[in-house]
């Protein structure tokens, strides 16, 4: 299996942008995070609070930590709220049970994830497929 490469994840997150400025979506950040977890690049637009990139930043964790797209642990939050805090706490805070954080895949296997934060949390996932897409890569949504 290959890495994500920062210039892919340089395009992931520039798509992520330009496809939230397509949208016509509030300011945002966006967060790609390699497999293992860590930061490769994080952007935040003008007008983005700076908690944004946090919120964004634990959206990708979530989903590359579950080898699932964020949502489904919104989901699993309205179901197992219990879990989901053993979850949150377990992971020192790092995790977002919400939508805006889906995974980055090449030839179906997991190299990274990406995770936006600024508007509603479909928005934000819209977005950051957006930026997958630009990226030529693909994603489990």
């Amino acid at each position: 299996m290959t890495e994500l490469t920062l210039v892919e994840a340089d395009a992931i997150a520039q798509g992520t942008i330009d496809g939230a400025i397509q949208r016509g979506l509030n300011p945002i950040a966006v967060c790609v995070l390699d497999r293992g977890g860590h930061p490769l690049v994080v952007k935040r637009q003008e007008g983005a609070t700076f908690l944004r990139v946090d919120i964004a930043t634990a959206k990708a964790w979530t989903a590359v930590s579950l080898a699932a797209p964020s949502r489904n642990f919104a989901m699993m939050a309205e179901a197992r709220p219990q879990f989901v805090t053993s979850l949150v706490t377990i992971s020192q805070g790092r995790m977002a049970p919400a939508a805006g954080g889906v995974l980055v895949l090449r030839d179906g296997a997991i190299i990274g994830s990406v995770g936006v934060s600024g508007d509603t949390p479909d928005n934000d996932e819209a977005a950051a497929l957006d930026g997958v897409n630009a990226a030529g890569l693909t994603s489990s949504e």
